[in-house]
């Protein structure tokens, strides 16, 4: 297919997706050009209609001031609410439909902050062009439908090219989240970045000190949770920018041995990002893709090494508690961007059970260490099993079955003492009312200890009955307690 007939395509697809919007849009827009404004569709829902994706989180600009812009919405029926007025934007709820509407823009930036000096603009041209890129610098002005593109936005979406609508220096200077927002679109895009932009990333990647973490750790998770994910990673590999935001992950490259005496743990690691993201399910499974947690732990499972590594006689290389010491970092790194604890929590787990498979396959594992595995992995045992097997990147293919066989013989054990012992719910035999029923103490640090001490009866040798259970515990009560 050709360029033209391509660009033609998509436009067709954009009318199509653009005429199925709802009809309080369009009564809306019909509204604000009575009262002699301008109105239109802006950003990515105008891109994704070119892609023929329906529009949705529906952004709107407008010549209107705010004021203007509340008033005429107020006018319609519309709830309204001030989310940014200062920045010219308001929120609307309209006959079903949640809008944002804000004023056209023409921004000044502060070099020493990300935060713009607001000042409006008088035409839709120019707001446009103070957006991030030109796929996202396309508007459709309404109610007429006419496509608005100063920029080339369209040719660049039907190349498949992310560029800025200004020289990329000054557009990243600007705003330097729009560096990571290049490596986000090319995970979820599946674009290359054009080389002016690529090469102005590479040189502004310092200006992300001036962005909050939580701003980086927002875009870090839509990079991880698109459609391809390695493709954002390598392109922020290649810039420069991974020594800012994930200076663990560009580490790997350093464990590259130029003489062969182990694979290369940067491709190694993209790949078993790749590979646990073939082993999400669908909404009904399991782990629903896309699985943040599950791909972070991919991406980081292996940052330890680094640090570990080792050369040992004949060449051998060793990479001794690279899982310990990969889970720190990996907290360390996490807590920096600013996450929530329990994602924290458990993408730093399964970096730390990560290599507990390893060795089953040479040496049978007891119940006991099958109940260790189960009790230790916790709710995080399907992902704990994607995350072992997407660690599997070996070109031996007798080691690739050997190591499946193996972990299929774990998981139906797994499944064969879940059927027997419940093990998702493994508890003491004795709760902590029984505990202290029986030894005649109170609540406190000796209850803990001793509930620590039935756990472990528990993981070593199965469910006891409530007898046996308290015989035990009174026998470890005389010599502890």
């Amino acid at each position: 297919m050709s360029r033209s007939q391509e660009t033609a395509r998509r436009l067709g697809a954009a009318q199509a997706a653009l005429e199925a919007l709802p009809p309080a849009v369009l009564r809306v827009a019909e509204r604000f050009a009575r009262e002699g404004h301008e109105f239109a569709l802006v950003g990515g829902p105008v891109r994704d209609a070119c892609l023929g994706i329906p529009p949705h989180d529906m952004d709107f600009t407008t010549s209107a001031r705010p004021d203007e812009t509340l008033a005429i919405l107020t006018a319609t029926g519309a709830t309204t609410w001030d989310i940014g007025k200062e920045f010219g934007t308001i929120g609307a709820s309209y006959q079903g439909i949640t809008v944002e509407v804000t004023t056209y823009r023409s921004d000044e930036y502060d070099p020493d902050s990300r935060k713009p000096q607001v000042a409006f603009g008088d035409t839709l041209e120019g707001d446009l062009t103070r957006r991030d890129f030109t796929v996202n610098a396309m508007a459709v002005r309404l109610p007429s439908l006419e496509l608005v593109d100063p920029c080339g936005g369209l040719e660049d979406l039907v190349d498949g090219i992310l560029r800025t609508p200004i020289d990329p220096h000054i557009s990243f200077s600007d705003d330097p989240l729009r560096i990571m927002r290049a490596a986000r679109f090319t995970a979820q895009l599946g674009f290359d970045v054009d080389e002016g932009t690529m090469s102005a990333m590479a040189e502004l990647a310092d200006r992300l000190d001036i962005v909050s973490a939580e701003r980086i750790r927002a875009e870090l998770e839509r990079l991880m949770t698109a459609k391809e994910p390695r493709r954002g990673i390598e392109i922020m590999e290649y810039t420069g920018v991974a020594e800012k935001v994930l200076p663990e992950v560009a580490a790997l490259k350093s464990t590259v041995d130029e003489h062969g005496r182990h694979k290369d743990v940067y491709e190694h690691t993209l790949t078993v990002v790749d590979q646990a993201i073939d082993l999400e399910t669908d909404e009904n499974g399991p782990v629903p893709g896309p699985d943040f947690v599950l791909r972070f732990a991919a991406l980081m499972h292996d940052v330890g090494k680094p640090a570990t590594r080792q050369f040992g006689p004949r060449g051998k290389v060793t990479f001794h508690q690279h899982d310990i010491v990969g889970a720190k970092m990996t907290r360390k790194r996490m807590k920096e961007l600013r996450f929530d604890k329990q994602t924290i929590k458990d993408v730093s787990r399964l970096v730390e059970l990560h290599q507990r498979f390893h060795g089953y396959g040479e040496a049978v594992w007891t119940d006991s260490a099958v109940r260790r595995y189960v009790n230790d992995a916790g709710p995080l045992l399907e992902r704990l099993h994607r995350l072992t097997r997407a660690d599997s990147t070996t070109r031996n293919h007798r080691k690739a079955m050997r190591l499946q066989a193996a972990y299929d013989d774990l998981e139906q054990r797994i499944a064969e003492l879940e059927e027997k012992e419940e093990l998702a719910a493994v508890r003491p035999d004795l709760d902590g009312a029984q505990i202290m029923e029986i030894l005649d103490i109170k609540p406190g640090p000796a209850v803990g200890r001793a509930r620590a001490f039935l756990l472990e009866l528990r993981l070593e040798n199965g469910p006891l009955d409530p007898a046996e259970a308290e015989r035990l515990l009174r026998a470890w009560a005389e010599e502890n307690l």
